[in-house]
């Protein structure tokens, strides 16, 4: 199984840790996971090269390629980002962006027997706000199936975190590694990953807005 780890954040503290805990619990080897961290990244500049023309023409497009690379690759692909004003961190989004020509409405790789991780971690409110919006960016890659882990941690550290509560998180992540272990062996995409698709290819064949797109669709025998 490969696994592709995007961390928006470099400090490893409590969504780091907790990261760790599916991580722990899932049938792989340690050579078999890549990590990457979005501050290592440049900034998307907006410039729309990537969907208009070709994503070669992004001023990132070599930085860029390592990471995109290694998700056409991966079976299980894990985004964590901790709770930063109820949303993901700016390195995170600023790392969406770059992959805004990559969402089906454009040319996306085909990723629906992919599985998708969100995890999230807050010392209040807003983690499983900030899980469904990375969930949001992986369907719209057309990954099959994602799944959410937000953590409210109540403290400062996940460290002092109560044993009764850390047992009652730890129960719920071993739940979704089980299913993502068995998702991984049989992938089958969501409803709503498929429903998208359609609804896409449907656009991609009747609208014709932007010609590269169209004929990506087709060569890829989609339309």
């Amino acid at each position: 199984m490969n696994i592709v780890v995007i961390h928006g954040q470099t400090h490893k503290g409590n969504t780091y840790k907790a990261t760790q805990m599916p991580l722990e619990k899932l049938c792989f080897n340690s050579e078999d996971i890549k990590e990457f961290h979005t501050t290592n990244f440049p900034q998307c500049c907006g410039c729309t090269q990537c969907i208009l023309k070709s994503e070669e023409l992004c001023p990132h497009y070599e930085r860029m390629n390592t990471i995109t690379s290694a998700l056409d690759q991966a079976d299980l692909i894990i985004i964590n980002s901790p709770n930063y004003c109820m949303n993901m961190t700016g390195q995170l989004k600023s790392f969406c962006d770059h992959m805004g020509y990559r969402w089906m409405s454009h040319r996306p790789f085909d990723m629906r027997n992919k599985v998708g991780v969100a995890i999230s971690t807050t010392a209040g409110t807003g983690a499983s706000k900030t899980t469904k919006q990375i969930k949001e960016q992986m369907i719209w890659w057309s990954v099959g199936r994602v799944y959410q882990i937000p953590v409210t941690v109540a403290a400062f550290s996940i460290d002092e975190v109560k044993k009764e509560k850390f047992e009652k998180i730890d129960a719920k992540v071993a739940r979704i590694a089980k299913k993502i272990n068995k998702s991984i062996k049989k992938p089958k995409p969501c409803f709503k990953t498929k429903f998208y698709f359609k609804i896409m290819s449907m656009m991609h064949k009747g609208m014709a807005w932007n010609e590269v797109e169209t004929q990506y669709w087709k060569e890829k025998g989609w339309i």
